[in-house]
């Protein structure tokens, strides 16, 4: 059996000892063998340059492939197609397009005057270029910009028809979510990957704050639990386990890669890439 794919999402540093910390990552994580390590990039270039030299960084030091994210936040057609250049010229042949949060202090996206309007203008013009294997997101739960989840569908289905080769979801905390999602996808006649986008739950916390900016649904068993190990200081145990349960029951039901969110902390995606067995090492044992 062919052992499935990982990738992960690293954020480019803004200080020195964020640095230290993203290096630190990447050194822990590029012996797993991911398939791509996708970078983020902030809205209306706000870490351009640091997007650039992690991407240049992680290709050159590590051998790894790349994948750049790219937005339509406060940027003309022309300047975003010209980061989109930038990136070639590294040797990028990735690139996540995506259309981008509304920038810090604004309630909505609002497209610049001169700019793409969503993702799918951005996908058709990188499409053009034919320098660029485009990946884009992808919405297990209804966005909040969404009327509904049929909605959410068939928009990805427009990015994919537009040049779109794969696609990565936002997180979520329960396998039946994606499942669900794959299966109406199927049926609105998309046939490219779509691979579930993990969060290993460093944070019980902050993981409430990401799923409630981004609409993903709490559980509350998974509310109970985290407070259940918090009081027996069991909380790394107990992400380490749910989200390696998780894990499972994708792989079981067909699917063939997950992206880990890493938040550039390497511990807990280690160990559970290790605890699934897709460890190179540990696949290899296997076969012996």
């Amino acid at each position: 059996m062919t052992r499935a794919q990982v990738s992960f999402e690293v954020f480019p540093p803004q200080t020195v000892d964020a640095s230290f910390r993203l290096w630190e990552t990447v050194q822990a994580l590029s012996p797993l063998s991911p398939d791509f390590v996708s970078v983020t990039y902030g809205a209306g270039g706000g870490t351009h340059s640091q997007s650039q030299e992690t991407l240049a960084t992680l290709q050159r030091s590590y051998g790894l492939t790349v994948a750049a994210h790219l937005t339509c936040v406060g940027a003309s057609r022309a300047q975003t197609l010209q980061t989109a250049a930038a990136f070639a010229a590294l040797g990028v042949r990735q690139i996540v397009a995506l259309r981008g949060d509304a920038p810090q202090g604004a309630a909505r996206f609002t497209p610049h005057p001169d700019g793409f309007a969503n993702t799918v203008e951005l996908v058709e013009a990188l499409a053009k270029t034919g320098l660029f294997t485009l990946r884009v997101g992808a919405y297990p739960e209804r966005h909040p910009d969404a009327a509904d989840t049929t909605a959410d569908v068939a928009w990805l289905k427009r990015k994919i028809d537009a040049g779109a080769s794969s696609a990565i979801t936002q997180f979520f905390f329960e396998a039946d979510t994606f499942l669900r999602f794959r299966d109406a996808c199927a049926k609105a006649g998309i046939t490219a990957p779509i691979i579930p986008g993990i969060l290993p739950i460093q944070s019980w916390a902050g993981a409430k704050r990401f799923a409630a900016r981004c609409g993903a649904s709490v559980p509350q068993r998974l509310d109970e639990g985290f407070a259940t190990a918090a009081r027996d200081g069991r909380e790394r145990l107990f992400a380490l386990t749910q989200c390696a349960t998780l894990c499972e029951r994708l792989l079981a039901e067909g699917v063939g890669q997950l992206h880990f969110y890493t938040l550039n902390s390497a511990d807990l995606t280690r160990d559970v890439v290790r605890a699934l067995g897709l460890a190179p090492d540990l696949a290899l044992s296997r076969v012996a």
